[in-house]
């Protein structure tokens, strides 16, 4: 009898340690998903800025007539500045404002010529092309992230805590043609 009682006890000891290890190992993946997706958001907005500076540096180099530095200087000025609500927009408009510059028939050819022209549109490219890899490692990991949430047991036990569900970052990031390779 009182081993029936000790086999019983034990039983249940054992089941309830087996699912405390899954719901912090839950809980743990939970955790490194979101930690994945704050670093990718830091990786992404490196890449946004890293962008906007070359924009920057593009427009103050003089290679440019001055009417389409200044559409190329507002652009990457307004995506350097803008608030949580608008960045996407912004960065959409820098991205729109690239290509009307650089996809310019004979653009890419004519800033080769002149002096440090090549080299700052090889940094313009790595750049577009940066964020391009960044916001589709951020987006990956928004999906994962918001997917381990769905589950039933994160939902039933609160084990996302007071983390915020993170968003999808949307822009339109389509580098220009000519910087495409």
């Amino acid at each position: 009898m009182l081993y029936d009682w000790i086999i019983d006890v034990l039983f249940w000891v054992a089941v309830a340690f087996l699912v405390a290890v899954y719901v912090s190992w839950r809980a743990t993946r939970l955790d490194r998903l979101h930690v994945r997706v704050e670093t990718a958001r830091a990786a992404l907005d490196a890449a946004l800025v890293r962008r906007a500076a070359v924009a920057l540096e593009l427009a103050a180099s003089r290679l440019l007539d001055p009417a389409t530095s200044l559409v190329l200087a507002t652009a990457a000025h307004e995506a350097r500045t803008a608030d949580a609500e608008s960045r996407e927009f912004a960065e959409s408009d820098l991205s729109r404002a690239l290509r009307a510059v650089v996809d310019q028939p004979d653009f890419a050819d004519t800033l080769k010529a002149k002096g440090d022209g090549e080299v700052v549109l090889d940094e313009l490219g790595g750049a577009a092309a940066k964020v391009v890899y960044a916001r589709r490692f951020y987006n990956d990991a928004v999906a994962q992230a918001r997917t381990a949430r769905r589950k039933t047991l994160i939902r039933v036990l609160p084990l996302a805590g007071r983390a915020p569900l993170p968003d999808f970052f949307e822009i339109d990031d389509d580098p220009p043609l000519a910087l495409r390779g």
